[in-house]
């Protein structure tokens, strides 16, 4: 079965995990980074898990999960340590056409969540389809000692000298061809930068055309 690779918003979205052990930690971080309002249905918790519920950071319900905690659920995680459970919640979710993913268990999941190389707006993930998360990892570790540390800061300055560029430059090859250059070289905040430099040179070429 092909997958369908997507990068997801979950901005202010209701998330539903279900477990806050060892297994459910990881992804309810990583629901929380991406700005999901996330909801966790678990009778116990690990401390620090607890201590952000206690902040806020989320919503508990200290007790056993029930099909009614999918009402208004967006996408759901299953990461108990029971295997039966969460395939019961899988099923539930797929009889809600509700998006669930149950922790290491491949036949009951509907998206596997990847391996990610992050530099802040920059992501790399890699996913083998849950046949080896440990080999994602692994390729993972070797992209991410290969990656510059200061990627996040140049994409910044790449994107605002991009929409600049999209602002005062017509649509055609010449500007397609201009922002790949641009994409080649080290672009920075400062005026002397040589990328704003070469884009203002283009700039004016293609307004005298």
């Amino acid at each position: 079965m092909s997958l369908f690779p997507i990068f997801l918003k979950l901005q202010d979205r209701p998330c539903l995990v279900i477990g806050a052990g060892e297994i459910a930690e990881s992804k309810i971080h990583s629901l929380l980074t991406a700005g999901a309002r996330v909801t966790v249905v678990s009778p116990e918790a690990k401390p620090d898990l607890v201590a952000l519920a206690d902040e806020g950071r989320f919503t508990w319900h200290r007790r056993a999960y029930v099909e009614s905690d999918l009402d208004g659920a967006f996408l759901v995680v299953a990461a108990t340590d029971e295997m039966e459970v969460n395939a019961s919640v899988y099923r539930d979710a797929v009889n809600r056409n509700i998006l669930c993913n149950a922790v290491d268990d491949p036949p009951n999941c509907d998206f596997y969540f990847p391996s990610v190389v992050r530099r802040d707006k920059l992501q790399i993930a890699i996913s083998t389809a849950g046949e080896s998360p440990a080999l994602a990892q692994q390729l993972r570790k070797e992209i991410d000692e290969q990656l510059p540390n200061d990627l996040g800061p140049w994409l910044d300055d790449l994107g605002e000298l991009r929409r600049e560029m999209l602002a005062t430059l017509p649509a055609g090859e010449s500007r397609k061809l201009l922002l790949h250059e641009l994409a080649q070289r080290q672009v920075c905040g400062s005026d002397h930068c040589p990328s704003r430099q070469l884009a203002r040179l283009a700039e004016v070429a293609l307004s005298h055309q």
